[in-house]
């Protein structure tokens, strides 16, 4: 497996949710959606970059070659991958990196949102842990997957706070776990 090549590839991934996150962003703003959580969101950009820039820098120069297990990360990759177009495509124009919230909107349950209320972070725990593990970088998995609990912890508060105030999203989610079915 070529860690070049991979690393592309999900650089990739990740400016083309950025430029649908800017799209409907923009979208949910003009029909006076609210942004919350700015004061924490710089930090989740960076801790974003830098788990991608730590990865890079274990595997190229530590010279990591692929897990003995990479088939199967591999398969646990690509399952995140369909999970998170899922996600995105369930939620729409609402679907965002920050959190923008439409006073009085009713909140999506459809898609994965029925059988937990944050498969999106789902998506972002696993691969903190099987992007690095794809290529043995076990200090990166160890380091961001730390930093993504405490990151975590601070975000969904913040999301969950914001939607109880502004939607639905406490009668529509009572009942419903936040990352297991």
């Amino acid at each position: 497996m070529n860690f070049v090549v991979f690393f592309i590839f999900v650089v990739l991934q990740r400016v083309g949710e950025l430029v649908i996150a800017k799209k409907n962003e923009r979208h949910m703003k003009e029909r006076g959606a609210l942004e919350f959580g700015q004061a924490h969101y710089t930090y989740m950009v960076l801790m974003h970059v830098s788990f991608l820039l730590c990865t890079a820098t274990e595997v190229i120069w530590l010279h990591k070659s692929p897990s003995p297990l990479w088939p199967m990360l591999l398969c646990v990759f690509i399952i995140t991958q369909i999970l998170r177009i899922w996600v995105i495509s369930s939620l729409g124009i609402y679907w965002n990196t920050k959190i923008i919230v439409l006073p009085g909107a009713t909140v999506v349950k459809k898609g994965p949102y029925r059988f937990i209320r944050h498969p999106n972070y789902l998506v972002v725990i696993v691969e903190i842990v099987v992007i690095p593990l794809l290529f043995q970088a076990y200090l990166t998995a160890f380091l961001f997957t730390a930093l993504n609990i405490a990151m975590l912890r601070v975000r969904i508060k913040e999301e969950e706070k914001a939607l109880v105030e502004s939607t639905t999203y406490q009668n529509e989610f009572n009942e419903i776990s936040r990352f297991t079915p």
